[in-house]
C-alpha cells in the first residue's frame, strides 16, 4: 500500500467534496472512512485513476452520511446529485482548504493545527508536540476549530499571513524529518505565490527554497547533525539556491519589507560565502535588526546575539544574550558557543551539558552532548 500516495491525494479529494457542498467536519470524516477502503481494497486491485476513486467513495459515503443524519435533510435537499462516475476534475482544491483552515473565525494557532491535521497530513500527535501541548488537549482544539468551520463555503479566502505561517510550520515539520512535507509546503507556496501577489508569499517561497538547498548536508552518514559552519557546501543544491535568491530579489525590489523577507534575506548570506569564514556577518546582525522591529521575536533577538557574536566578537554576543529571557528555547545552547569563543571552556562544557538536557530534538541532543563531551576531553576530565 502506497501510503505517501494516500497522503499527497488527501487534500484534493477534502477539497473536492467541500467544494460540492460538504461542511468541512462531514467532509473529513468522508475521506476518512474513503482512505480506510483504499487500504483494504488498493492493495489487491489499484485503480486507474486513485484521486476519482477516492472522490468516488468518499462523495458516496458523506451521500450516506447525510441522508441518515434527520439534521442535516435541508441541507441534504441543496446538495447535488452525485456524479457519475469518471476522472476527477483536475482543479487542485489544496490552496482553497488551505484558506478555508485560515478562516477569520479561527485563531491563528486553532488554523494552523486544523490546517496541519486536513491538509497537511500530520497526526494529532504531531501537530500537539510542535506546540509543547498534551494530545488530549490539541485533539479538542481540532475538533472546535472543525465545528467553527462547518457549514462555511470557500466563498472567500482566509488570511494569507496565517496561510503563510501554516506553511511555513508545514515545511519545518517536514524539514525535521519526522514527517517529509517540506516538498509538499514548497509545491504549495508556489502555487500560492502564482495567484497571489504579495512579496512576502515569494519571500516565504525565496526561504523555504534557501533553507531546502541545504538539506542533504544537514546530516552525517551516521545521522549526526552537521551545524552550518561545518556543512560541506557542495553539496547545497546550487540550482535552489539560485532561484531563492532570484525570488528574493523580486520581492525586496517591492519595497515592502515583512519577516519572512527578511528571514531569507539572512539565509541567502548563508548561501552566498563560498565558506563559513567568509560569511557577511555585519550585513546579518542588519538584517536581523529588520527583523526585531518588524516582529520583536524573542527568537529573532537569540538569532541575533549568535550573528552579533560572530560580527563583533563573542563576548559583544554574550552581552546581547545577556538581555534576553534565559527560558527561550535554545538559549542555553547559544550561550554555551558563545563561551566556547569566548575562551571559556570549563562553562562551556557545562552549558553544553545543560542545552542537551534541554533539548526535544533527538538529533540537537547528541549534538549538544558530544559538543560538551569534546571539551571535556580537552580539559582532560
Amino acid at each position: 500500500m502506497d501510503g505517501p500516495l494516500l497522503r499527497s491525494l488527501t487534500p484534493s479529494v477534502l477539497g473536492v467534496l467541500v467544494r460540492r457542498g460538504a461542511d468541512f467536519a462531514a467532509a473529513e470524516d468522508a475521506v476518512q472512512e474513503a482512505l480506510v477502503e483504499a487500504l483494504r481494497v488498493w492493495p489487491a486491485d489499484l485503480p486507474r485513476d486513485p484521486r476519482a476513486w477516492l472522490v468516488t467513495v468518499a462523495w458516496r459515503r458523506f451521500l450516506d452520511a447525510a441522508r441518515a443524519d434527520a439534521a442535516r435533510r435541508r441541507r441534504e435537499e441543496r446538495v447535488e446529485e452525485e456524479p457519475a462516475p469518471g476522472p476527477a476534475s483536475d482543479v487542485d482544491d489544496t490552496l482553497r482548504l488551505y484558506f478555508l483552515c485560515a478562516h477569520p473565525s479561527l485563531t491563528p494557532s486553532s488554523a494552523v493545527a486544523l490546517t496541519l491535521r486536513a491538509v497537511g497530513g500530520l497526526t494529532t500527535r504531531q501537530i500537539a508536540r510542535a506546540y509543547l501541548v498534551p494530545e488530549a488537549t490539541m485533539a479538542q482544539r481540532i475538533s472546535r476549530a472543525k465545528r467553527t468551520v462547518a457549514g462555511v463555503r470557500l466563498d472567500r479566502p482566509g488570511d494569507v499571513a496565517t496561510v503563510l505561517r501554516v506553511l511555513y510550520l508545514v515545511f519545518n515539520e517536514g524539514y525535521s524529518g519526522d514527517v517529509d512535507l517540506a516538498a509538499e509546503a514548497i509545491r504549495l507556496t508556489r502555487q500560492l505565490a502564482a495567484v497571489v501577489d504579495h512579496p512576502e508569499v515569494a519571500g516565504l517561497l525565496a526561504l523555504m527554497l534557501l533553507h531546502h538547498a541545504r538539506r542533504d548536508a544537514r546530516t552525517a552518514p551516521d545521522g549526526a547533525l552537521v551545524p552550518l559552519a561545518e556543512q560541506d557546501r557542495g553539496r547545497w543544491d546550487t540550482r535552489a539556491v539560485a532561484e531563492g535568491v532570484a525570488i528574493l530579489r523580486g520581492a525586496l525590489a517591492r519595497d515592502r519589507l515583512g519577516e519572512f523577507q527578511a528571514q531569507a534575506a539572512v539565509a541567502a548570506l548563508h548561501a552566498d560565502a563560498p565558506t563559513a569564514e567568509e560569511t557577511d556577518w555585519v550585513q546579518i546582525v542588519e538584517w536581523y535588526d529588520e527583523l526585531v522591529r518588524l516582529t520583536d521575536s524573542p527568537v529573532a533577538r537569540l538569532n541575533r546575539a549568535v550573528a552579533v557574536g560572530e560580527a563583533d566578537g563573542p563576548h559583544a554576543g554574550l552581552a546581547a544574550l545577556a538581555r534576553l529571557d534565559a527560558s527561550l528555547p535554545r538559549y542555553t545552547a547559544v550561550a554555551a558557543h558563545l563561551h566556547e569563543r569566548a575562551g571559556d571552556r570549563e562553562r562551556a562544557a557545562v552549558l553544553y551539558a545543560e542545552a542537551a538536557g534541554k533539548a526535544s530534538d533527538l538529533a540537537e541532543r547528541h549534538h549538544l552532548t558530544r559538543q560538551a563531551a569534546r571539551l571535556n576531553t580537552r580539559l582532560g576530565r
